[in-house]
């Protein structure tokens, strides 16, 4: 059984940083891609940040520049370097790991998700 576990959420002044951290495991294979996702509330769940298992990062306009995402493949581990936060970053962040073989199999696996306030 595959266990997602998201940890580093917390409350933050606005400017500052945090770390969020995830780890999957009782997988077997490394993840094709792992990411991040966020909901706000009175939003819809969006895109934050991926990275595959080769490197390639993807991310969302709103977070460029401030937000940088990275993986341990061994591990099963990805992490989002959070700098420079906003208000508007304020949401529960949710970590995703996705498995595919193939054109037709593939498995998206979630964790319960931490909280990010960005708040004076």
């Amino acid at each position: 059984q595959v266990h997602v576990v998201e940890s580093g959420g917390g409350l933050v002044q606005p400017g500052g940083s945090l770390r969020l951290s995830c780890a999957a495991s009782g997988f077997r294979f490394s993840f094709n891609v792992m990411g991040w996702y966020r909901k706000a509330p009175g939003k819809e769940r969006e895109l934050v940040a991926t990275i595959s298992s080769g490197g390639s990062t993807d991310y969302a306009d709103s977070v460029k520049g401030r937000f940088t995402i990275s993986r341990d493949n061994v591990e099963n581990t990805v992490y989002l370097q959070m700098n420079s936060l906003k208000p508007e970053d304020t949401a529960v962040y949710y970590c995703n790991a996705r498995y595919y073989s193939g054109p037709t199999y593939r498995r998206d696996y979630w964790g319960q998700g931490t909280q990010v306030i960005v708040s004076s």
